[in-house]
């Protein structure tokens, strides 16, 4: 290879050369621009000129593929997803969907944290997913780490960090496939009754009846309830608290939320943005009833109360007007379906009861994704099932449309004499 003057080839172009200075053979390389304007030339050297011409030619190459990292961005695996976490995704992402990625990150960054983001493989995604369930993880976790960081990747592609989501290639195990059982009208009548001789009864009426989320119906005003119109405004909905410490750390709890002097850095409720979970729902009957019954209590306590209550407008309180807390809140759900002599159930499977129930009642896909609050219809089918009633319901329309009468079957009418 003929030496070359120690410079810079012109118009942007790879260049090769010798420096008598350090007597090494150096190349350089256009790869892009960086953020400031100014080109993006990368630097090798070697005293063998092959090699040289070797990186030259990767770098040429790496280029033309999109995969040249760009000038300034080392990063590992865990910084990417601590920046991907609290400086993107916390724009766009609402407070419970945070919540999740934030659990899930503290998995990867304790599993493949430390690889070079353009060095991670789908191999490492998959031997932290092995490893998490042999520690007894359940699929639904492991999945959900699997899903965030794909999420996760994928905006490093955009931002042409790397050129390829190992993610999407990376096999993780299928979630849960726990079959949620609807409560059967036995056990909602069971429920209901045992639910009125306890304060808010009304509270797991709405639950059960409308399907609310636990967050929609804790963030209820009275002044959403339409009592002439018969209808309701969802319209905001109450936050899981995310604390920090308040003692700058001297308390030696390790989770914030045990510090006696936590503070809450979230508000206590945000208005519902989407437009799917904006809706107003109309209010059967008997809901009515079990509202006005409500306010009247409610109305009592206050007089009780007298200058120690704080209410603020909210329909399910305390007995001072405090608003319940979410923890609280569940609490008293599982009081109810011990007491009521109910399997144990989520709080959120009332939600899955109410969806099942307009699935019963024959509601088209439409108007149950308005009532429910769905952004798309494809919700139908992780929220409403196929309950024994809708079953026989179904056999039945079928006998009643191919069959006239039982003998068209060709079985008898009536059981064979057996003697």
């Amino acid at each position: 290879m003929p030496r070359k003057k120690e410079g810079r080839a012109a118009n942007g172009k790879s260049s090769i050369y010798w420096s008598d200075s350090d007597e090494r053979w150096h190349g350089r390389v256009t790869v892009g621009v960086k953020d400031n304007g100014d080109p993006d030339r990368r630097h090798v050297s070697s005293k063998d000129p092959e090699v040289v011409e070797k990186k030259v030619t990767d770098l040429e190459k790496m280029r033309d593929e999109g995969s040249v990292e760009k000038a300034g961005a080392s990063w590992t695996v865990e910084r990417w997803l601590d920046y991907w976490l609290n400086d993107i995704s916390v724009l766009s992402t609402t407070e419970n969907g945070w919540d999740a990625y934030y659990y899930a990150v503290k998995h990867l960054s304790a599993g493949v944290g430390k690889h070079r983001l353009k060095r991670l493989r789908a191999n490492h995604l998959e031997a932290l997913y092995r490893k998490m369930l042999a520690g007894g993880a359940r699929a639904g976790t492991v999945h959900q780490v699997h899903r965030t960081i794909r999420t996760a990747l994928n905006e490093a592609v955009n931002r042409e960090f790397i050129s390829k989501n190992p993610a999407k290639i990376a096999k993780a195990p299928a979630p849960d496939d726990d079959e949620v059982e609807p409560f059967t009208n036995d056990e909602i009548r069971r429920l209901f009754s045992t639910a009125r001789q306890y304060r808010n009864s009304t509270r797991w009426v709405i639950a059960i009846a409308l399907g609310l989320r636990q967050g929609e119906a804790l963030g209820l005003k009275w002044s959403d309830v339409n009592f002439q119109e018969q209808k309701i405004r969802v319209r905001r909905t109450r936050l899981r608290p995310k604390y920090k410490h308040g003692c700058a750390g001297s308390c030696g709890r390790k989770q914030p939320g045990f510090c006696p002097q936590k503070i809450n850095t979230r508000p206590d409720t945000k208005d519902t943005k989407s437009k799917a979970g904006r809706r107003t729902i109309g209010l059967p009957a008997p809901l009515v009833a079990e509202l006005t019954r409500h306010r009247a209590e409610q109305d009592a306590e206050r007089a009780e109360a007298g200058e120690l209550w704080n209410g603020e407008g909210w329909i399910f309180l305390d007995e001072l007007g405090h608003k319940i807390q979410l923890r609280t809140d569940w609490s008293h759900w599982k009081e109810l379906l011990a007491k009521a002599g109910v399997r144990d159930a989520r709080l959120h499977d009332a939600r899955h009861t109410a969806a099942t129930v307009l699935l019963e009642l024959g509601v088209n896909h439409r108007a149950a994704q308005g009532v429910m609050g769905w952004s798309n219809s494809a919700m139908a089918a992780r929220y409403q099932h196929l309950t024994d009633p809708i079953r026989q319901a179904i056999a039945d329309q079928v006998a009643g449309h191919l069959w006239d009468e039982p003998t068209a079957l060709g079985l008898p009418e009536e059981p064979p004499n057996a003697g």
